[in-house]
């Protein structure tokens, strides 16, 4: 009888992980084979993505950090070029992603669900656009790899987190 009703609620709670609704995805990884691997997954508990601070030299992206909330993630990538930032505004979200790549990261070209577009970098070499695979999620975090510029990317998508202090 014990075994019955183990296996009753062991199906019960298998059927109800399959109706639920999935929110996150992953695009990438966007670039070259270089670098070491950095990930800010354990930034996005931070909160969402406020502000997004790019280094930018004629031919790359070199440098990349990202406010989660109101908490700078670690930089990663080179000292070169110029140093470039924006700020998202309250409530605002990433919704798409495009560039370009070749070895390293080249162009990196943001939408926010405000209708605002914000492109850095040079416009040569493959092209990609990422957007998240489910309806109503947003950019949380970003992930790749860097050494003196960022030689990869990868954008992982989710819902705008509900409990916010920013």
């Amino acid at each position: 009888m014990l075994t019955i009703g183990l296996l009753a609620l062991l199906c019960a709670s298998a059927s109800a992980n399959s109706i639920q609704a999935k929110t996150s995805s992953y695009s990438g990884e966007y670039g070259g084979g270089g670098g070491q691997r950095f990930s800010h997954s354990g930034n996005q508990l931070d909160g969402p993505i406020t502000a997004i601070r790019l280094r930018v030299n004629k031919y790359y992206i070199v440098g990349l950090q990202v406010r989660y909330g109101r908490e700078w993630s670690n930089y990663v990538g080179g000292s070169s070029g110029n140093l470039e930032e924006i700020f998202l505004h309250p409530g605002e979200s990433v919704i798409q992603v495009s560039g370009k790549y070749k070895n390293y990261l080249r162009k990196l070209d943001f939408v926010t669900d405000k209708g605002r577009h914000f492109p850095f970098g040079t416009d040569t070499g493959t092209s990609f656009n990422a957007i998240p695979l489910f309806p109503n999620t947003v950019l949380r975090f970003f992930s790749g790899r860097s050494a003196s510029t960022i030689n990869a990317i990868g954008l992982h998508w989710d819902l705008y987190p509900s409990d916010t202090t920013c």
